[in-house]
């Protein structure tokens, strides 16, 4: 370590603009890592924050709530398997609202349409306002981010293509589905607004797309042998299923699969050019009695102190662009996601310094004190 801190403090400005490239490729890192939560977040957070753990969906329907539909009174046969605490069904309807008196398009907001049932466990929390209530199904909670669009607690808003009016009464936080903010409504309400047309509902007596259940040990495989009409998936399996989710996770994870892959050739190639140029060095070393794995760590150290320095400030500047982002910009740095993309880097860097390493071995102290002039 001591000839690392030494040799970083002998050739700054060389040093500096290795740490420069380093600092930019996992600050891309961290802003690709923030983009991706943030864009998964807003296409998947209804069934994130819901205090579920398994979603039963119709049989076929590739854990997707859109192609999903199936009777309410499962939900009584399904309270009734091993281990499911409680069991309350959901619908989606994607649906285009506005307040009831304006006739301006830019007005007009696209939402995602939850129904559910007024005090069952999906019924998030409310922040402002107050709850659902089967007294009045005109009523709904939105998402917060709605009031940015200018809707406040008491707006009458109806949707588009249709007569239904509803009325807001509370809003939620980090409730979003699809990319869009999410509206919850009530189990009738949300069928009279997504069964409007004849024969829509497939013939099914009270439709819902899904049936959310609680239990931590529930064993999926055991309830669709008993229940042939359903298909029981974890809440992880129905995110997956969402149309896009898989695509667009795919997406983001390949670029920083790359950028990974990228930064590792980079950290590779400078740090061997600089072995080759202090071969003699090396060799001389050697020839007085420096181990292969003497100088060996001192390249290994050199890279983990300046990865180290390079992946903090990339984590800083990070934090600093979430920090001046707009709130439309889908940006979402977890912490845990940060660290792991953080080891993961300087894991990648460390392994890049094994060239060098090897490079250093093969160095014949007697050639090497022959080049030196």
């Amino acid at each position: 370590m001591f000839l690392a801190l030494k040799e970083l403090k002998h050739g700054k400005l060389r040093f500096l603009m290795i740490g420069i490239i380093l600092i930019l490729i996992s600050w891309l890192v961290f802003i690709l890592s923030g983009l991706g939560n943030g864009l998964n977040t807003l296409s998947a957070a209804v069934f994130k924050n819901m205090d579920a753990q398994y979603i039963a969906f119709e049989d076929g329907s590739r854990a997707s709530l859109s192609r999903s539909i199936i009777g309410e009174e499962q939900i009584a046969k399904l309270e009734k398997q091993k281990d499911v605490q409680a069991a309350a069904p959901i619908g989606n309807k994607m649906a285009t609202i506005q307040k009831e008196k304006s006739t301006k398009d830019e007005d007009k907001v696209d939402v995602a349409i939850i129904g559910v049932n007024p005090g069952t466990f999906v019924e998030p929390k409310i922040i402002e306002g107050s709850a659902l209530s089967e007294k009045n199904s005109t009523n709904i909670i939105a998402n917060i981010a709605l009031k940015d669009k200018g809707f406040k607690i008491g707006d009458t808003v109806r949707i588009e293509g249709s007569h239904e009016k509803m009325k807001i009464v509370g809003f939620v936080e980090n409730q979003s589905y699809n990319h869009v903010s999410a509206v919850f409504t009530t189990m009738d309400k949300w069928r009279a607004i997504n069964f409007a047309a004849p024969g829509s509902d497939n013939g099914v007596q009270n439709p819902v797309n899904g049936i959310a259940l609680k239990g931590e040990n529930i064993n999926p495989d055991s309830i669709n042998k008993h229940l042939d009409s359903t298909e029981v998936v974890t809440k992880s399996e129905a995110i997956q299923g969402m149309p896009g989710y898989k695509e667009e996770n795919g997406t983001i994870t390949m670029m920083l699969a790359f950028l990974l892959a990228i930064s590792t050739f980079v950290i590779a190639v400078f740090f061997y050019v600089l072995t080759l140029q202090k071969s003699n060095q090396f060799g001389i070393m050697k020839a007085i009695g420096a181990s292969n794995g003497f100088l060996g760590k001192a390249i290994v150290s050199q890279v983990f102190v300046l990865s180290l320095f390079s992946i903090l400030v990339g984590m800083g500047l990070a934090y600093g662009v979430a920090a001046v982002l707009p709130k439309e910009v889908p940006f979402l740095l977890d912490i845990k996601l940060v660290m792991i993309y953080g080891l993961v880097l300087l894991v990648v860097s460390l392994l890049s310094s094994l060239l060098s390493v090897r490079k250093i071995t093969k160095i014949d102290p007697l050639q090497a004190i022959g080049r030196v002039e």
